[in-house]
This record gives C-alpha cells, sequence and structure tokens, in this order.
C-alpha cells in the first residue's frame, strides 16, 4: 500500500510541466556524465504516469498524451545532448585526437563508426545509446573524426527515440502489469540494464553493418 500511495503521489506531481523539464536536463547531461541515472528517471516517471492515467488499476488511461509528452522530451534531450558532444569535439582539435589515441577502445570505437557511417548504416549509434557510456563514446567519436552531421544526427535521432520509447514503456506496462510499486520500477530498471548489457555484448563481438 505505501508503495502505491508513493507512486500516486509522484503521479500527481508528474501531471505539472516541470517534470519533463528535469527529465530532459538529466538525459541531456548524461552525454557528458554518463553516471547521470537518466534512464531510472524516465522509467519512475513512466510508471507515475502510468499511475496517475489510472493504467495501474486496469481503468483506460486518459492521459495518454503525457506518456507521448514524457517520449519527446526524453528523445529531443538525447538528440541535443549528442548535438552538443558532437559538436564540442568537432572543435575539439588536436588535444582531443591524442586522448583518443592513447586509448585502444576509443580508437577502435572511432573507426567502426566512421565505417559504419560511411557505408550508410548507422545500427551502432543506436546500439550505443542503450550500452553504458556508449552515446558518449559513439557521439564524441563521431565529432573527433569530423563525420558529416546529415551522417550522423538522424540515426542520433533514432537512437534517442528508440531509447525514450523503451524506457518510458518499461515504465508504463511495468506499472500496468506490476502495479504502481517499487517492484515494479525495480523490474523496469532490470530490463533497462539488461538491454545495455546486450547492446554492449553485440557491439562487442560482432561487426555492425
Amino acid at each position: 500500500m505505501t508503495g502505491v500511495v508513493v507512486f500516486e503521489s509522484v503521479g500527481a506531481l508528474a501531471a505539472g510541466p516541470w517534470i519533463y523539464a528535469v527529465v530532459a536536463v538529466s538525459v541531456l547531461l548524461d552525454v557528458f556524465l554518463p553516471v547521470l541515472p537518466s534512464g531510472v528517471l524516465v522509467i519512475t516517471a513512466g510508471t507515475a504516469a502510468a499511475a496517475g492515467s489510472g493504467a495501474a488499476t486496469g481503468r483506460v488511461p486518459h492521459e495518454v498524451p503525457d506518456i507521448l509528452a514524457l517520449i519527446l522530451s526524453a528523445a529531443t534531450a538525447s538528440v541535443l545532448g549528442d548535438l552538443v558532444a558532437y559538436r564540442l569535439a568537432w572543435r575539439g582539435g588536436e588535444r582531443l585526437d591524442r586522448a583518443i589515441a592513447r586509448s585502444r577502445r576509443l580508437t577502435s570505437a572511432q573507426e567502426r563508426l566512421g565505417e559504419a557511417l560511411a557505408r550508410g548504416g548507422g545500427a551502432l549509434v543506436v546500439l550505443a545509446r542503450f550500452a553504458p557510456a556508449g552515446r558518449s563514446v559513439v557521439s564524441f567519436c563521431a565529432g573527433a573524426a569530423h563525420r558529416r552531421a546529415r551522417d550522423f544526427l538522424p540515426w542520433s535521432a533514432l537512437a534517442g527515440l528508440s531509447w525514450a520509447a523503451y524506457s518510458v514503456a518499461l515504465g508504463y506496462y511495468g506499472a500496468q502489469w506490476l502495479g504502481a510499486t517499487w517492484l515494479a520500477t525495480g523490474v523496469s530498471v532490470a530490463a533497462l540494464f539488461a538491454a545495455g548489457a546486450a547492446a554492449g555484448y553485440v557491439m562487442r563481438r560482432r561487426p555492425v553493418s
């Protein structure tokens, strides 16, 4: 009962516009600080919104536009964060190039990203959005390698939208299936981490075309 009361309270607050700003700022900044729990925040907001819409009790949700706004705010912030990191890396000059050259992981990521974008495929960008710190590596490497924005940003937009929709859906359907409880949020967060681990494994084990 306590968990339900908590999420009902958060759900009422989530109806206000401030929740979108908090989510957007967190998602935008985590390209620079991957330790920020932006995914957990998005899931919690989705769970709270689902509770407020009646999804957790089986009623027809009447606040679906709030869910869509949450997805759009998270996705937009994700793309903007990628773009800022991309532009900073583009102007980083020789110091950033030397920093990347000293890291075998960053050098490999830069090479693979360049090959993927050159072939017109950006699956690596989408996968990296789910992998831990993958978004940061890809955004900075794309800018440092001076990849064209028109090759990178469309895939960044797809990656941001996919990640945001997946995260919000986890929170929303977690509340619908398990109720507005901390258990629902915990299961949803675990599913997000599992997707990140799977994305990281795929990126390490097979080439991306």
